[in-house]
């Protein structure tokens, strides 16, 4: 009995991208992991890192980049013919244990001896079907059949929440071996005093944050609605904000400061598999206005104030009374907190390492 206690360390070959949540996921995740005696391979795929992000990351974990774009960031399938043979190198030569990969595409093909989890954080399929009720074609239908596909190879899959496990299952049909594990966030700032101005961030230029939604809202309120994130994407997309305090592309420490600052924070996005910033800003005791979806109804029900997610008034109306109500305020960021606590990088990694046990114990019984 006490040997099953005993954590025996793996070498774990994982998967990142430099450009969305995905970062910060597998580096909050890579830090706990080795923390607990684990090793962590983090292989890049798509631009490379900033020098700020790259040092993080060389911290505690090595960073290998890897030639083949994220699926994402393709228009043709064939752009991913060379990943199952860099990932086959890389996890020969760094002798992984066990390969854990941030997208479902990516383990298509993939053919190596050791356990293979993935993690549907998004994907193209389940985004079209949130944000405008479509399915995947032209371009993209490949998308539906490479996911697919790496469904089936996988020996576990992983949901942020059981609202995009439902979605995955809506989309693709059965996935087998389909697990549920939440995300996770490091303890941020706590400022002093909060200030009377709102705060959301995101990646502006992407469709399911509904820039167009908080920037009206943002007409009609008097606190500022400050914006932190891209408004121009990596494929020319592009978000207007005329009525938000646009702040662009700042730093991740940056962002943390000011959602400590923060009177209210707001996500007004219509797709979210988890939502990484009202978790952080939850941490830091700021009280949260969501967009009514299923995600964060799952996650934050009881402990944020909701709103009709295509109704710019009816998110203007929340911040209005919020911003007039002090303890209210107070109220919900207590509550917020308390719900964030259970989200703790500590009960991930826990939650990760059964998952990969369940993997390793899968390929054994091959």
């Amino acid at each position: 009995m006490l040997q099953s206690l005993i954590h025996r360390p793996r070498r774990i070959l994982m998967t990142t991208d430099s450009v969305g949540g995905v970062w910060r996921y597998s580096l909050d995740l890579a830090r706990e992991l080795t923390n607990r005696g684990d090793s962590v391979v983090l292989a890049g795929l798509g631009p490379r890192p900033s020098r700020e992000q790259a040092q993080e990351a060389q911290s505690f974990a090595t960073l290998a980049w890897l030639e083949t774009p994220p699926d994402w960031m393709t228009r043709n399938e064939s752009d991913l013919d060379g990943l199952p043979g860099e990932l086959r190198e890389l996890a020969t030569t760094c002798a992984a244990d066990l390969v854990h990969l941030n997208a479902p595409a990516q383990a298509a093909e993939v053919d190596l001896p050791c356990p293979i989890l993935t993690v549907s954080h998004s994907c193209v399929v389940t985004w079209l079907h949130a944000v405008r009720g479509q399915v995947p074609t032209d371009g993209w239908a490949w998308q539906k059949d490479r996911n697919r596909a790496g469904f089936n190879r996988a020996d576990i899959v992983v949901a942020p929440s059981r609202s995009h496990a439902d979605m995955l299952e809506t989309c693709y049909g059965p996935v087998a071996r389909l697990s549920v594990v939440h995300n996770s966030a490091l303890p941020g700032p706590v400022a002093s005093r909060r200030e009377p101005f709102v705060l959301a961030a995101a990646r502006w230029w992407d469709e399911g944050k509904n820039a167009a939604v908080l920037d009206a809202a943002a007409a009609m309120t008097e606190w500022p609605v400050h914006a932190a994130g891209p408004l121009g994407g990596p494929d020319g997309q592009m978000a207007c904000l005329d009525h938000c305090v646009a702040l662009g592309s700042i730093g991740h420490a940056q962002v943390r400061q000011r959602m400590a600052r923060a009177g209210i924070f707001v996500s007004p996005s219509i797709y979210e598999p988890f939502g990484l910033a009202a978790l952080e800003a939850a941490l830091s005791g700021a009280p949260l206005v969501l967009a009514d979806i299923a995600t964060y109804r799952e996650l934050w029900d009881g402990a944020a104030m909701f709103f009709d997610t295509r109704d710019p008034h009816a998110l203007a109306g929340c911040i209005a009374h919020l911003s007039r109500d002090e303890n209210l305020r107070r109220q919900l960021g207590r509550r917020a907190v308390r719900r964030a606590r259970k989200f703790s990088s500590q009960a991930q990694a826990v939650a990760m390492s059964e998952i990969y046990d369940h993997a390793a114990m899968a390929v054994a019984g091959r």
